[in-house]
């Protein structure tokens, strides 16, 4: 006699051991209980220790001044409590700072949005749409990350110089809004992910092959399409090289603004962790708000694999 389910429990047991009952049959792997030992918890704790360090020595070293920081290269672990004076004379810079944090948002959220739906639309041809030519245009694609980016630049500065585009937003917006990583990635997953039968019966309903993308191959391609989106919004807020070249310090991005912050012939560091530490807060926010659909999208992309 199978076990009952966990609607039954809820009713007859109560929601506690419905959530127990829940909790156990997650946890059960072919017949049998895998629980984490000693080494998974050590290593996870190194991992940890090893992520959130140089975060911290960043802090530390925003929370002192020069003169310490002379003294001391290696400072105590103990902050010294001047975080909040270098972060207001970043703010009242000559980098604008405020500027340089909307270009950041704006690029990274436009950048992250379009790279997420063109991937998945050209996941979803590669992977369920039968046409000529697909694998070998698909093997051109993912060719293309065997070049180097660097390679590229002139050429790609030229371009937007004969545009016109050169020191605006969408000069790095444009390059950006898809890439072979992402075609090849959501092209995987919609190939394990997504069964044709699907397609087929949105088809017999009378729905268009691009309402079928919309309602059918959209909503199963979401865990790896949050995944996509978060590490594209990650990679372009953290880009430097490209917005450094085409856009200038007149209209500047975040990391191009902290990059300002270094004088000539004297680098406060003080100053330039700070830039630092307050760059990289909201990128803290936005893992903390989409860490569950980070770990679902991941706990999915495996199960399906």
């Amino acid at each position: 006699m199978s076990a009952p389910s966990v609607p039954v429990i809820a009713q007859t047991a109560g929601k506690g051991a419905a959530r127990a009952a829940a909790r156990r049959r997650h946890t059960k792997v072919g017949g049998s209980e895998r629980r984490p030992g000693w080494v998974s918890y050590l290593i996870l704790t190194v991992v940890l220790i090893g992520s959130i360090l140089p975060l911290y020595y960043a802090f530390l070293l925003a929370s002192s001044n020069s003169a310490y920081i002379a003294q001391h290269p290696i400072p105590s672990l103990i902050p010294q409590g001047e975080f909040f004076d270098n972060v207001s004379r970043v703010l009242n810079s000559d980098i604008q700072f405020w500027k340089a944090l909307g270009n950041s948002i704006i690029v990274a959220t436009v950048q992250a949005v379009f790279l997420v739906f063109f991937s998945t639309l050209a996941g979803f041809s590669f992977s369920k749409l039968r046409f000529r030519g697909r694998n070998g245009l698909l093997v051109f694609v993912i060719a293309t990350q065997a070049v180097p980016t660097q390679l590229g630049i002139v050429p790609l500065f030229i371009v937007m110089s004969q545009l016109h585009w050169t020191g605006k937003l969408i000069a790095v917006i444009v390059p950006g809004l898809v890439t072979a990583f992402g075609v090849f990635w959501m092209t995987q997953y919609l190939e394990s992910a997504l069964p044709y039968e699907l397609i087929e019966a949105s088809r017999v309903d009378g729905a268009s092959m691009i309402r079928s993308f919309w309602h059918v191959a959209l909503p199963a391609a979401r865990p790896a399409a949050v995944m996509l989106g978060l590490f594209t919004f990650v990679g372009s807020w953290t880009s430097f090289f490209w917005p450094f070249i085409v856009l200038g310090p007149e209209n500047p991005t975040l990391p191009v603004a902290v990059q300002l912050l270094q004088a000539s012939y004297f680098k406060d560091m003080a100053l330039i962790m700070a830039g630092v530490t307050v760059s990289i807060i909201p990128l803290i926010v936005l893992f903390f708000v989409a860490g569950r659909q980070l770990v679902a999208g991941i706990m999915q992309g495996a199960v399906k694999g």
